[in-house]
């Protein structure tokens, strides 16, 4: 007995984690990691992933669910409780607002200070800023001087000196939307696109439409040097989505620093009061008109609902895009999956509650399933392998932004030391359940989601308490 105690001491006591996830199939794109294994986390982080047996004060059975590290999405318009609750219900540990952003970081983040449910963060927007610079009318989007009119050389010089200080107080990056700034000149641009190069940060742009659009922004990002984030390429390419991944592909061949994303539905959202929806369809026959639904009743519009809910505002659906040319966009090794979530007063995209999980049962689940089945509809192409799907949803966004945001290199990854972000879901049975008409619907399969070493969903439930679940964290560039 006395050798037995010294043996114990010696060897010291198995540790007791603060929770344990225990039999789950663990599959990190970093590592190419896809085997069964117990998985220990500790203050916050991944302490250990092993094949012995583990203890924890927690523990999840993760027996038939793939463990996987938690899902980033770079571009969720929404940032509020409500949507940060919809993200985790779909997997997602860390949602960014890449593209529009806001004018003023501090404030961003002071919103923020109590803590969040999921992990958040904010660019420093050249639509927010115009909108600022040019005292435009416009709450959300610009409708007005922000939109339409030119920026004078100490108006630009004036943007410029503004993005260059969001990025200064932490913001993740700039965003951009060339569409909604249409009187923005190539001289502005350029302004922008200099101070991107100079902080060495990537500039996140909705440019304008098809092979054009992607012409213009690759030429102002290779002229200054700047690093290039191309926004729903499947959203602004339609028809042309196959010449714009060619692009793509092409200048990284050249060396050039351009990454893309993508979403996994045909139509589109956005504000109808704003310049991308008024410029093209205020003067449109109702043929075209008909392409523009109203969510809140499933109405298409005509020229009298149009110029109605024009006065009123709010979001509406954009139906112009195909299938095949959405899967073309998610099935390609050069994109990120990014939600592009939107939600405004109750009302919102499907993409805000069922984009990750979506693409895991549609573009990998079902789409391999099909593959070769007798009599089958296959999807234009074969689909993502779950490995494939579950990189665009973690180490790929991670990788695009980690060399201005280092907390990003602990992100993404399933491996001891990162952080304790992480997605536990069905591989047999999740999928997307929201619609159009309800957008709100949560999807099914996503078991479990951890922030930060604390649950915020368990057995398909969102955890909610009087106190509020808080574990998210700010994500911010060194300031």
């Amino acid at each position: 007995m006395i050798t037995a105690l010294l043996l114990v001491l010696q060897l010291g006591t198995p540790p007791v984690y603060d929770r344990v996830i225990l039999g789950g199939r663990a599959m990190d794109p970093a590592s190419n990691l896809d085997a069964v294994r117990n998985i220990g986390l500790s203050g916050g982080r991944i302490a250990v992933i092993t094949t012995e047996a583990i203890r924890g004060r927690d523990t999840i059975d993760a027996r038939g669910l793939v463990v996987a590290p938690g899902f980033i999405d770079l571009h969720a318009h929404g940032q509020t409780p409500e949507t940060y609750r919809f993200y985790a219900l779909d997997g997602v540990t860390t949602a960014l607002e890449l593209e529009l952003g806001t004018s003023d970081v501090p404030a961003w983040y002071r919103e923020r200070n109590a803590g969040e449910r999921i992990n958040y963060g904010v660019s420093i927007g050249h639509i927010k800023v115009r909108m600022t610079v040019m005292h435009d009318s416009g709450t959300r989007m610009p409708v007005s001087d922000g939109a339409y009119r030119a920026a004078s050389p100490s108006q630009i010089a004036e943007i410029a000196t503004l993005v260059e200080t969001g990025l200064r107080e932490g913001a993740v990056d700039i965003g951009a939307g060339f569409p909604y700034t249409p009187a923005a000149t190539r001289e502005e641009l350029l302004a922008v696109f200099r101070v991107a190069a100079k902080e060495k940060t990537p500039i996140h742009v909705h440019i304008r439409p098809g092979v054009a659009g992607l012409k213009e922004v690759l030429a102002l990002a290779n002229e200054t040097h700047a690093p290039l984030h191309v926004v729903h390429v499947n959203s602004v390419g339609l028809a042309e989505t196959p010449a714009l991944l060619e692009l793509i592909a092409a200048a990284r061949g050249r060396g050039q620093d351009v990454t893309t994303e993508a979403y996994p539905y045909d139509a589109g959202m956005t504000e109808i009061q704003s310049a991308t929806i008024q410029d093209v369809y205020r003067n449109a026959p109702d043929e075209r008109l008909a392409e523009l639904e109203w969510p809140r009743t499933g109405e298409r519009l005509n020229r009298e609902s149009f110029e109605r809910y024009t006065r009123s505002g709010g979001p509406l659906v954009i139906h112009t895009n195909t299938e095949q040319m959405v899967a073309l966009a998610i099935t390609s090794p050069l994109t990120i999956i990014a939600s592009d979530a939107y939600w405004q007063d109750g009302t919102g995209h499907p993409r805000t509650t069922g984009t990750f999980a979506r693409v895991l049962g549609r573009y990998v689940r079902k789409a391999r399933a099909n593959v070769g089945a007798q009599h089958a509809a296959p999807l234009p192409t074969d689909g993502l392998t779950l490995m494939e799907a579950i990189r665009k949803m973690t180490l790929m966004p991670a990788q695009r932004l980690e060399a201005r945001v280092p907390a990003m290199r602990q992100k993404g990854r399933l491996r001891v030391g990162a952080d304790a972000d992480i997605t536990i879901f069905d591989p047999a049975t999740v999928l997307d359940r929201s619609t159009y008409r309800e957008p709100s619907l949560a999807p099914v399969g996503m078991q479990h989601v951890i922030v930060n070493g604390v649950s915020v969903v368990a057995n398909g439930q969102a955890l909610d308490s009087p106190a509020g679940v808080a574990p998210g964290k700010a994500i911010r560039a060194p300031r």
